[in-house]
């Protein structure tokens, strides 16, 4: 049975709801509905021009409806007179087909239609910064390896502490928080969930993360790589896929060496076999790809992947199995769109099992010393153009995620591409100007 917004505002003393969808860049657009409206809201949608968002449209086209999910509302910790709600997108009656929310959805479908489940938890890390994305905030975190620096954390105890308690009050069993590897750089983690579940409570903690920093004066960016000498932003996703029922595991085989099933590595293979056409997902920006193909940095290590392998637990590779039942995909990075991380997991894992995809064999090495040496290892795209033509010639991907999808997104991103050319650097100045 769905829930009665109307009723629920008078019950709870909401006052306001925020309807919400992510367009394709992973942009949260939103109007600010009154109690009073919200049933009228609930049954026929928000209005949105669509040519206003990044979603592929012109003028041209007619209203477009933001349809609230009740059942994933999330009342705003700071603001609890507001709720916030994610929605899907409709169009003359239809769904949208390039809207992220819906694209997930429909893998979802997918995955049941063969009695799966796909559950999934993300590591999201972020910077503080100043006002004008400068520098970090914190000046007196300078360690050469900040990482789990007690000192640093502690001194930023009041927005990390402020967001965690958000996260319990909101029952989302946050665990953990720490100091990353590059200075001014946390990571916050919350308990696995279905994946659609996840993804909603991904980009509310974006929301919420970058609100509460501002309300203590600061900034917080999840920008894959915003500065060259340190390490970037990942998001890390864990992923297992269970039964219809939510019950069993189907990752999990005890008997095998690393604790993974017959679907784990078919999933896994068909992960590894369209990590390259993925990238343009995952990776989503010019300057994503500062950091998937980075040079060391001034802790010692990048800690993310330039090349499609997989091994045990061991962060030098794109994949690692860190115990049995699951594992962790390291390729995507803060840009990432929520929807579309978990929406390309779901294309790419449901291809292998369908196809029986091999992984491939596990490389024990150190991948950042030793990889260059191994023969027939495929390497990622070195630019967000590289990563776009490689979605668009994606057979698989333009099947599952859609036609009109692909078609959509990869125009953006290519617009996106020609305008960074068109960019005159510094660089250039300083190397060509004499010649």
């Amino acid at each position: 049975m769905t829930t009665d917004l109307t009723r629920l505002a008078k019950q709870e003393g909401i006052r306001y709801f925020l309807i919400c969808f992510a367009d394709l860049f992973g942009t949260l657009r939103s109007k600010l509905v009154p109690a009073r409206a919200i049933g009228d809201m609930q049954r026929d949608g928000a209005g949105f021009a669509g040519f206003a968002a990044w979603l592929d449209m012109t003028p041209a086209d007619p209203d477009m409806f933001a349809l609230p999910d009740a059942e994933s509302l999330v009342r705003l910790p700071w603001r609890p007179e507001v709720a916030w709600l994610p929605a899907d997108l409709r169009m003359n009656g239809k769904e949208v087909e390039a809207s992220p929310r819906v694209v997930l959805k429909r893998q979802v479908e997918a995955a049941a239609k063969r009695g799966f489940r796909l559950r999934t938890g993300v590591e999201c890390e972020f910077f503080l910064v100043n006002e004008d994305g400068t520098a970090i905030s914190d000046g007196r975190d300078g360690q050469e390896k900040p990482c789990y620096d007690q000192a640093a954390l502690m001194r930023r105890y009041d927005v990390i502490s402020e967001i965690c308690d958000y996260m319990e009050e909101l029952g989302w069993n946050p665990y953990q928080n720490d100091h990353e590897d590059a200075n001014g750089q946390f990571e916050m983690n919350w308990e696995y969930t279905d994946c659609l579940g996840t993804a909603d409570r991904h980009a509310f903690f974006r929301f919420m993360v970058k609100s509460v920093a501002e309300r203590h004066g600061l900034r917080a960016t999840f920008m894959p790589k915003p500065f060259p000498h340190l390490t970037g932003n990942g998001c890390h996703a864990h992923v297992s896929v269970w039964d219809a029922a939510g019950e069993r595991n189907l990752f999990l085989d005890e008997g095998d060496e690393m604790g993974l099933s017959r679907v784990a590595y078919h999933f896994l293979g068909g992960v590894l076999h369209h990590a390259d056409a993925l990238c343009s997902l995952f990776n989503p920006t010019v300057n994503s790809y500062k950091r998937i193909n980075a040079p060391v940095t001034a802790s010692g290590a990048t800690w993310s992947p330039n090349a499609v392998s997989w091994s045990g637990n061991n962060r030098t590779h794109m994949v690692r199995i860190p115990e049995a039942g699951r594992f962790e995909l390291r390729l995507m990075d803060g840009a990432v769109n929520p929807y579309l991380l978990q929406a390309g997991l779901l294309a790419a894992g449901l291809d292998g099992v369908a196809a029986e995809r091999d992984p491939g064999r596990r490389l024990d090495i150190n991948m950042y010393t030793e990889g260059g040496r191994v023969r027939g290892v495929k390497r990622l795209p070195l630019n967000l153009l590289d990563a776009v033509r490689l979605t668009q010639k994606s057979r698989v991907l333009r099947e599952a995620l859609g036609a009109e999808f692909v078609d959509s997104y990869c125009k953006l991103k290519l617009a996106e591409w020609d305008s960074y050319a068109r960019h005159l650097t510094q660089w250039e100045r300083d190397h060509t100007l004499d010649v």
